[in-house]
């Protein structure tokens, strides 16, 4: 927040600055960068002076969109789970009054993690908002802001091969998009870790990496009070009970309340940044999970839970500062934007332990990670980059086999060009 004659422009720096003009000139834009170049920092500051009734954001699945309070790229241009196919997804949508009105009314959307919207998607949105607008122009005149690193986290797909980037549809380059290429990590400032985060990033395990990683490579310490990163959500939620199983305190359960209809709310329930029930103990470590309207906290504020009362609990920020906590809501729109189903409880979960994938976009002081046996491209750079500086990071243990980029990633990135400031 700028104070006294500070302006809000001061927060950004340089390259950042240039983005956000780019952003308020009118046209397509790819926002990018790695992890810690600032891109949400940017679309945030982009989004205090637009009508985002105009200017829609849409997030690339049900708990990104729980967590914006906003609608899914899917669900806003009508496309389901794309049953059927693309040419059955268009012809159903096509037939949707309020879908075709919907897309006549915006001027244009953001995509937040567009890394994880399929090419197929794309190509079917951009055919119906043309229809929707009688107009043969790329998304028929509807203006498109899209944002994330393809070198993250992919489109689910059945096998590497057949990962359906988004940039491979001809849509992408019809699209026109002016590239904004953050090419700054503001989060890390060791080179020789920027170094190793660059060579993990482009899926290269160099001597550098070698050595690196069997350097932080440690026999865990229990005790140790740093977040665990796992694969799987199994993994995390099982070292999550069992951490707080350990405090010798009387457990407190919490049940989430639930409002709207019963398929809505099985959807919320799989979407939520809240479990189904919340386990705590005084002393147990846990984690915020929403930004408060206050900023007393924000998404990913560890603390120490010192009181459990029926309407509020007291947690001590890693800091120092204890702050009270009351329930919230959390909610899931329809396409419109109108509520579905709603959940309230306490905007907290244990912070012993949360998958690679519920991470992206944290930044933490130190974290315990398991490197053994990846899958995804993306994966180790998501984990690895999550951490301001090298003397954090301790590895369970790690493998080369799970340092996976897609060369057709990297082919791409190649051809962009960092901002020029």
């Amino acid at each position: 927040m700028a104070r006294g004659n500070q302006s809000p422009l001061d927060e950004l720096s340089a390259e950042q600055r240039v983005a956000l003009a780019v952003l308020q000139s009118g046209e397509n834009v790819f926002l990018t960068g790695g992890a810690g170049s600032g891109k949400s920092f940017v679309i945030r500051h982009f989004m205090r002076e637009i009508d985002t009734r105009a200017l829609p954001i849409l997030a690339s699945t049900g708990a990104a969109a729980v967590l914006l309070g906003g609608r899914t790229f899917h669900s806003f241009f009508g496309l389901g789970i794309m049953d059927g196919g693309p040419d059955a997804t268009y012809e159903r949508a096509a037939k949707d009054a309020k879908l075709m009105a919907r897309l006549r009314k915006v001027e244009g959307v953001i995509i937040d993690e567009i890394s994880m919207i399929p090419g197929a998607a794309l190509m079917i949105a951009e055919a119906l908002a043309q229809k929707a607008r009688e107009s043969k122009l790329p998304w028929g005149g509807l203006r498109l802001i899209a944002v994330g690193d393809f070198a993250q986290l992919p489109p689910v797909a059945k096998n590497r091969e057949d990962r359906d980037w988004s940039f491979m549809n001809p849509v992408w380059s019809r699209t026109g998009f002016q590239d904004c290429l953050l090419s700054h990590n503001q989060r890390v400032k060791d080179d020789r870790f920027l170094d190793v985060l660059q060579d993990v990033r482009h899926g290269l395990v160099t001597p550098r990496v070698r050595e690196f990683l069997e350097d932080r490579t440690r026999v865990h310490d229990e005790e140790h009070p740093a977040p665990r990163l796992f694969p799987r959500r199994q993994q995390a939620e099982e070292y999550n009970a069992r951490r707080l199983a350990e405090i010798p305190e009387n457990e407190e359960i919490i049940d989430s309340i639930y409002f709207g209809h019963e398929k809505h709310v099985a959807i919320l329930m799989k979407n939520a940044p809240v479990p189904a029930q919340l386990k705590l103990k005084a002393g147990c470590q846990v984690l915020f999970v929403q930004n408060d309207a206050q900023k007393r906290w924000v998404n990913g504020t560890r603390g120490q839970v010192t009181e459990i009362h029926a309407d509020r609990v007291v947690v001590r920020k890693q800091g120092g500062r204890e702050v009270s906590v009351e329930k919230v809501s959390f909610g899931l729109q329809d396409a419109e934007g109108n509520p579905l189903a709603t959940v309230i409880q306490f905007p907290l979960v244990l912070a012993y332990a949360t998958t690679i994938h519920k991470s992206q976009g944290a930044t933490l002081d130190d974290l315990w990670c398991d490197l053994g046996a990846l899958w995804e491209p993306g994966q180790a750079y998501v984990a690895l980059s999550r951490l301001r500086s090298a003397e954090g990071l301790n590895l369970l243990r790690w493998s080369p086999r799970s340092v996976i980029t897609d060369p057709r990633v990297m082919d791409f990135y190649r051809r962009l060009r960092p901002v020029n400031v």
